[in-house]
């Protein structure tokens, strides 16, 4: 679709793609808020989960198992929260939804990243809609790293 911007991503849009398989894209987002948070896209456009194929909810159902397993054995991640909300598509005059999932790791003890402490100060509790995303470009790098290279060992 020529109006969404998931289906028309430029280079510079997937220069943190972490991993991609038949019908999904896993990015690691802008917002660093949760140390480690995804964004996981369908490839195609689609505006709800109720219209992915058998094949996109089996596939997708593997890629979940993989990147929870991924940001608990690389950042130690406690648990994940992951949602589907697709809330902000319907604040355009003409909503456009594309399918994409949110994953936000939880950590009960400090993450660390070149020597940067990163608490998660709400755990136990809903994620916060307004917690500041901000890390060094330096420590986003290498939690782009780190989860890269155990995704490209570990899924087939």
């Amino acid at each position: 679709m020529d109006t969404c911007d998931w289906c028309n991503l430029s280079e510079e849009d997937r220069q943190f793609q972490l991993y991609e398989t038949k019908s999904w894209s896993v990015f690691l987002s802008d917002e660093q808020d949760y140390i480690g948070r995804c964004i996981l896209v369908l490839k195609r456009h689609c505006g709800s989960l109720s219209e992915l194929t058998e094949d996109e909810w089996d596939e997708l159902r593997r890629l979940v198992c993989k990147v929870e397993e991924c940001l608990k054995a690389v950042l130690g991640a406690t648990l994940c929260n992951w949602s589907c909300l697709m809330n902000s598509f319907y604040k355009d005059v003409v909503p456009n939804p594309h399918l994409h999932i949110h994953v936000r790791p939880r950590y009960d003890t400090p993450v660390m990243i070149n020597g940067n402490a990163y608490t998660d100060d709400e755990f136990g509790h809903h994620y916060a809609l307004k917690k500041s995303g901000e890390m060094p470009a330096e420590d986003k790098n290498e939690v782009f790293r780190r989860l890269r290279e155990w995704l490209d060992r570990q899924i087939t």
